[in-house]
């Protein structure tokens, strides 16, 4: 079907390209004509015909069908019927997926970070800034571990008390601070909340010096989270991840040996994460 696409050009609609044989670099006429006609479709929020495809991109309705039936089959285009035409298929999203599952940080360091709780024997999470919102994008329980993890849900507004959220918020523009801030509030989960946009940039100061964050029974009672930030090559804060233990183990020996393990665990995944990268 593609040779005929190949052949079948109508010469007073032909564009340079397709008989310039200087262009630098060769070019396969059927799929550059393949990506005209995503192109032209993708913009189509409602579909398009195969006609209105043909006159839009200069082919005749022939090669312009094969080419259609081939990108339909393929999953990269969706028939809509007779009245609508054709729009952009499934397939296209699901090679969008891939690309961005690959250079996630939650898929690259899953295993790392079950690892990391697996060895401390308690729960650990990854987050990521979404706009304003903290999103969990990993997060694996200890097994027999009585504590539970909050709602990840009611996480997403609270940066200013868990450990992931200031983790990341230490390191980001003042101006974004404010606008995360400004979107998300600073409500009190609980009576050690910090409430105040001065005490939650001193405390942010504080994670800056230290190199670790801490959730000081601030998101739920009797739950301490200490966690740290994760960065890229480029040395730029893109996740952070924490562990969660029971209030009543966080003795000031056992948080200093888990600021370390945290610190440690942080120069770890963002060393492996630019090595899965590079």
């Amino acid at each position: 079907m593609l040779g005929t696409a190949d052949n079948d050009v109508r010469p007073e609609t032909a564009t340079r390209g397709d008989f310039d044989k200087s262009s630098p670099g060769k070019t396969i006429q059927s799929v550059d004509r393949a990506f005209q006609l995503l192109e032209v479709i993708a913009g189509a929020r409602d579909g398009m015909s195969l006609s209105s495809v043909s006159h839009q991109v200069g082919l005749n309705v022939s090669t312009c069908h094969h080419l259609i039936a081939t990108l339909t089959k393929r999953g990269y285009l969706s028939h809509l019927g007779r009245t609508r035409g054709y729009a952009l298929g499934p397939k296209l999203n699901e090679l969008v997926e891939l690309s961005e599952s690959e250079a996630d940080p939650a898929v690259l360091l899953e295993d790392d970070l079950r690892a990391f709780g697996a060895r401390l024997g308690h729960g650990v999470q990854l987050a990521v800034l979404s706009d304003t919102s903290l999103l969990t994008k990993r997060s694996f329980p200890a097994k027999g571990d009585a504590v539970t993890e909050p709602s990840e849900v009611e996480k997403m507004t609270a940066l200013h008390a868990t450990a992931t959220g200031k983790a990341i918020l230490a390191w980001i523009p003042d101006s974004e601070l404010v606008r995360v801030i400004s979107a998300n509030g600073l409500k009190s989960y609980t009576s050690r909340s910090i409430t105040t946009l001065s005490g939650l940039v001193e405390e942010l100061r504080l994670v800056r010096r230290l190199k670790y964050a801490v959730d000081d029974e601030e998101f739920r009672d009797g739950v301490f989270c200490i966690g740290a930030a994760i960065r890229d090559g480029a040395g730029a804060v893109i996740a952070s991840f924490s562990t969660t233990v029971a209030a009543d183990r966080a003795t000031e020996d056992y948080r200093q040996y888990l600021a370390n393990e945290v610190i440690d665990a942080a120069k770890i995944f963002s060393s492996n994460l630019r090595s899965i990268k590079t």
